[in-house]
Parts: structure tokens; sequence; C-alpha cells
């Protein structure tokens, strides 16, 4: 075989099991990595000659395991490793490797491999930066062009975080339930945070989105019957479906309402509903299977009137009692926008003045709410301030955009306007 695409792919998916298992044999993340990158070399040489493996995880972990610890035996002066020809004939050692990877020991290892690089001692960005080498595999070359900064500094980010771990003398033994159940919820967080990181700005931030989608089917495979994770993953789907209508040619933000929604991804938004349907039978809702009944509701409205924008306020509502946020009764005073009118709206966000005074959406919400209104020099003052707190190049196009018109529409009755 010669299709080094299969290749690559099957690396990809491996690499979870084969480095978390690898983690488990070495206890240690520089270690489990650099066997893991030697058994990616010898597969790259030896999988088109030879053929795919049964198991690529279990060649990957097996063909690591040997070469890190042939490692420490040329350290200790021993025998080297054996050579190509009796590496590639691995049949036997392979299936007594495949028997005994069974689905709690894919489980365990990947769990242990999620929850170290979400260790609670570690920053948010260490955290996704060390979940994206480790876990995903992305270069640091990649991880650093999405967080916009140098090389030198990435790595060391990845090293810093990795230093932490080692110096928390944290456990490699097998995640206990209660372990589980308090860091999975850190593990999902960090998936929507990198998720985040992509859909919210696109350009070269946007491979991130996809990233985060296939964290959170890894973590779906591991909890299929928990509906947090459903809701979480169908989220992600239903928000990214939208990204090749999100932006306009010149890069500028194109608000919900005016997407061309033939641009949508039907597929991802059919996958996504079914999850969100699936997590919803449960009834134990939490925060992102709310979220993602938004979102459901914003994709099956074939247009923008046909938004069930009653029950998307009702979802926030209950998202403001599950998770009590300055930000979630911003997003809800959309709706009720919708709903009641911008005078309600506006009301409902005037008391966030001083909590959300540095946030670019509460600025860019109050600004079109007043211009609703025709209160334009107040949503001028808004605009202005938006556009000072804007974090990307499309959200400051987007406000100019609103001053643009107040501007075009009241040019002539300023030029009316005696001077003083």
């Amino acid at each position: 075989m010669t299709d080094l695409a299969w290749i690559n792919g099957a690396i990809a998916a491996a690499r979870p099991q084969a480095v978390g298992a690898l983690l488990r044999y070495f206890r240690d993340l520089d270690t489990a990595e650099e066997a893991f990158q030697d058994a990616c070399l010898r597969a790259l040489k030896n999988w088109p000659k030879n053929g795919p493996p049964r198991d690529p995880a279990a060649w990957l972990i097996m063909v690591g395991r040997n070469a890190a610890l042939d490692g420490v035996r040329r350290q200790a002066r021993m025998t080297a490793l054996p050579s190509e020809e009796a590496l590639s004939d691995l049949d036997d050692a392979e299936a007594r490797t495949v028997e005994q990877i069974d689905g709690s020991d894919y489980r365990d290892d990947v769990l242990r491999l999620l929850f170290i690089c979400c260790h609670p001692d570690l920053p948010a960005t260490q955290q996704i930066a060390l979940a994206l080498r480790i876990v995903s595999g992305l270069s640091v070359r990649q991880i650093a062009r999405a967080f916009l900064v140098s090389e030198a500094a990435m790595e060391q980010r990845i090293t810093r975080a990795k230093a932490r771990i080692a110096q928390a003398g944290t456990s490699f033994e097998t995640p206990g339930p209660v372990e589980r159940a308090e860091r999975v919820a850190a593990v999902a967080a960090m998936v929507y945070l990198v998720f985040n990181e992509g859909y919210s700005v696109g350009g070269p931030k946007a491979p991130l989105a996809e990233e985060a989608i296939r964290l959170g089917r890894l973590l779906l495979r591991l909890f299929q019957t928990e509906p947090e994770i459903m809701g979480l993953l169908a989220l992600m789907l239903l928000q990214h479906a939208r990204t090749s209508a999100r932006f306009a040619e010149d890069g500028s933000i194109i608000l919900l309402d005016d997407q061309d929604r033939a641009l949508w991804d039907g597929k991802l938004i059919a996958e996504g509903l079914a999850l969100i349907d699936k997590a919803m039978r449960h009834r134990r809702p939490g925060v992102y299977q709310v979220q993602a009944a938004i979102a459901a509701l914003h994709a099956r409205a074939e247009t923008p009137a046909e938004t069930d924008w009653g029950q998307i306020d009702r979802l926030y509502a209950t998202l403001e009692r599950l998770q009590p946020s300055p930000v979630v009764t911003l997003n809800r005073a959309v709706a009720v926008s919708k709903v009641e009118g911008p005078e309600a709206a506006l009301a409902m966000i005037e008391p966030l003045a001083d909590r959300l005074s540095g946030y670019f959406h509460f600025h860019g919400l109050k600004g079109a709410l007043l211009l609703e209104l025709g209160r334009n020099a107040e949503a001028r003052v808004a605009f202005d301030r938006a556009i000072a707190l804007a974090n990307t190049p499309a959200e400051a196009a987007h406000i100019r955009q609103h001053l643009d018109r107040l501007a075009a529409d009241h040019a002539p009755a300023e030029a009316a306007t005696p001077a003083r």
C-alpha cells in the first residue's frame, strides 16, 4: 500500500489511544510522545511496503514501546532493538496486543491523557496548547499560527505545561469514578474553548474548530450515554455548519438573519439535530444541551422569520438558572428584542453595564437597540465604544458599517444645522 493519505489518517486516529497507552507505560509525557513519533516514522517506512497492520493503534503502541525501551537499553549499554525485518513481522505479537487492548483499556488510556492535559494546575491557555500538541498531534508551528504567537513562545508554553504536570506529581493510575465526574467537565470546557478559538475568528484559526469537533467525537466514544457530551458535540456541529455563510468576501461578519442559509452544511446540521434530540430524551439538562437546543431552533428555521424566538427566550432563561452569567443575559436580550421589542431588551441589559463595560458585544448590542429606537446620538457613542473594544478586524468592520449608516442617514440634517 502506497496511499500516504490513508497512513496519515490512520496515525491521527490512533494517536490518542497510542499516546495514552505509552503514557501509562512510561509515566512521562515527553517519553510517551517521543516513543509515538518513533513508531510513526517506522510506520511510514513499513506500512507502504508490508501493508496495513490489523490494528494500527496496537502496532504503534508495541513499536513505540520497544523503541523507548531500546533507548533505555542503549543508555545502559544493553542489546539494541530488533531489525526492521523482525519488527515488520508482528502478526502473532500484534494479535496478543489487540486482545489486551479492549474497550475499557482504551477508555482509561485516553481519559488519562485528556485529564492530564486538563490538569487543574494549568491555566486554560496551557491546557489548550498541550491538548492540541499531545492529543491532537498538531505541530508547534500550527498551534503558534492559530494563536498568533511565535513558535518559540508556543514551545515555551507547552514546555511549561509539561513541567507543571511533572512538578505536581500527577497520578498516572486509572481515573476512578469520582475523578472522572470531576474532570470530565474540565475536558469538555477545554474542547469548547478550542472550538471557540477557531469558530469566532476563522482565517488561520479555522482548523481549530474542526479539531475541537474531532475531540468532541472522541469524548462521545468514551461517554456514549452522557447527554452533556452529546450536547457539546451537537452544539459544535450546529454552529460549525454555518461557517461558510458567516463571513463576506471582504472578511466582514454576516449576522445570522442575513446569512445565505443555502450555504449551511446540511449534513452537519442533521447530525447535530439527531444528537441533541437524543440527549434531551435523557431528561438531564445541562448547559451544552441548552445551548445546542438554541442552535437547533436556528438550524430548523428555513428563514429568519420562522425562528421561534419565544422558545429561544425560554431556553436562555433556563441557561440563566443553570449557569448565571451576564453574557447569558446579554444573549437572552437578543431574543427578548425579537419577542417584546428593543425597549424591553435595552432595559434588560442596562444593569449589566458595569460588569460588561469592557465587552465588545455589550456595546455592539446596545448600539443596535438604540439605533432601532431612533436614539442615534446614543447609538453612535455605543458603537464608538464597541469598535474600540473589537477583538478582530471583522468585528471592527461590522461596527463600522453601523457608523457609516448613521453618518449617511444624518449627514444632510447635520449640514443644515447652524453653527454655534
